[in-house]
């Protein structure tokens, strides 16, 4: 029996961690009664007597919380950008390489990945690795996620602009424009490339699911490379991942009359991957749930590594 402690269990991410854990037999999960959530030494106490803490914070709280742990007998999941490519910790995307669910089972801190670099990691990393991409490659990433990727304060007003102005949602909105994301060091680090991409995020009038897109000119890459090698070096990379799903090259039956729907994996931990194009340019698509794999469905598949159960408990694929 492990016993969970979530700080920010309200949150996004937390509630739906603890909606998860919360009928396993495995976990025990520690909540500090109502009357003394806003007590700081009963929080310090939980954090403390824990096996394994998940941070739903913001970045500088997360930081906070860690400062409040007495030693390392306690091992951290942290949900929060504050510690991806910090020293010390393991990035937990177990996925990443071969060596990664090691690292992740052994590690006393963990930090779950953002869910735009999930996408572009597992998109591009496989090619780094096979020097199919350069490792000084100059990529671009455009991605579109729900609203609920923004967390409580985005919901609601998106969700009062849909109750008041029915008729005049709004359209899909680019955001980040200074160019500076705080996905952008992790998206870097750990798909291998020297440079950080170009990333344009958007957000979409809709609750969930998220697309990621990255194109490629068959010139700038390895020797040889043409869509072909590039869908079969993911294809072969992924092949037994339960939470990777690759598409056939070129898939039109994932199609709706030519678009791609960024929402049939709601609801579900998996992450598809799409490979389109031909001789000249290739267009490399993830989508997965923002909420699943992309958050909360990724920390409970870290925490089942962390204290050695089944993968998959919790998890729906």
């Amino acid at each position: 029996m492990t016993n969970v402690f979530i700080d920010g269990q309200a949150g996004t991410t937390g509630l739906r961690i603890h909606e998860r854990l919360a009928s396993r037999g495995d976990v025990t999960l520690m909540e500090i009664p109502e009357s003394s959530r806003k007590d700081p030494e009963v929080r310090r106490r939980y954090l403390n007597e824990a096996d394994v803490v998940i941070l739903c914070l913001p970045d500088d709280a997360a930081r906070e919380a860690m400062r409040l742990l007495s030693g390392n007998h306690v091992r951290v999941l942290d949900a929060s950008t504050a510690h991806r490519v910090a020293g010390g910790w393991v990035y937990g995307l177990p996925e990443l390489d071969e060596h990664q669910r090691g690292k992740i089972r052994e590690a006393a801190r963990v930090s779950n990945p953002g869910c735009y670099p999930t996408g572009f990691i597992l998109l591009t990393r496989p090619l780094v690795d096979a020097g199919i991409v350069p490792r000084s490659a100059l990529l671009s990433c455009h991605a579109v996620s729900g609203y609920s990727g923004g967390g409580r304060r985005l919901i609601e007003r998106y969700e009062a602009r849909s109750a008041g102005h029915p008729e005049s949602l709004w359209h899909v909105r680019p955001y980040a424009l200074g160019l500076d994301h705080k996905h952008l060091p992790e998206m870097s680090h750990y798909s291998g490339i020297e440079r950080a991409p170009v990333f344009s995020p958007m957000v979409g009038h809709f609750a969930r699911g998220m697309l990621a897109m990255v194109p490629l000119h068959t010139d700038t890459l390895g020797e040889g490379a043409t869509v072909e090698t590039v869908h079969d070096r993911l294809d072969a990379r992924y092949r037994d991942e339960p939470c990777v799903e690759v598409f056939p090259l070129g898939d039109d039956d994932a199609l709706d009359g030519g678009f791609l729907d960024p929402s049939p994996a709601n609801g579900t931990d998996r992450i598809e991957l799409f490979v389109y194009g031909h001789d000249a340019r290739i267009l490399l698509l993830a989508r997965l749930d923002n909420l699943g794999k992309g958050a909360a469905g990724a920390a409970v598949q870290n925490l089942n590594v962390m204290i050695g159960a089944d993968e998959l408990a919790g998890l729906t694929l």
